[in-house]
């Protein structure tokens, strides 16, 4: 029996409950990118996807296909400064009308 829970699942759940750390993530994430350390920013935005969006929903919000998603915010992933832009757009106007839904998302 395991004694801790997996980590992207706790991101997700505490997102779904607290805007406000989904606020501050977003935050970090862009600090990050903007101070040099884009590996962590896209794992950052990568969690966040996964507890916003997903996947799937980013791909119709962007025009651009999940697979294509998931290699730009891989860890050795190298996303355009316009789709960078659009996943950001996307998942911060999320964080703001708020992050519960209620299908549910497959955690990659």
């Amino acid at each position: 029996m395991a004694l801790t829970r997996d980590f992207k699942k706790t991101v997700v759940a505490r997102v779904e409950r607290d805007p406000k750390f989904a606020k501050e993530l977003l935050h970090e994430a862009t600090t990050l990118l903007i101070s040099g350390e884009a590996e962590t920013a896209r794992a950052i935005l990568r969690d966040l996807v996964n507890a916003t969006l997903g996947f799937e929903q980013l791909a119709k919000l962007t025009d651009v296909p999940s697979k294509s998603l998931h290699r730009m915010l891989s860890p050795k992933g190298n996303p355009s400064m316009d789709n960078l832009a659009a996943i950001f757009g996307a998942v911060s106007r999320k964080i703001a009308r708020g992050t519960r839904d209620t299908r549910q998302r497959k955690v990659a």
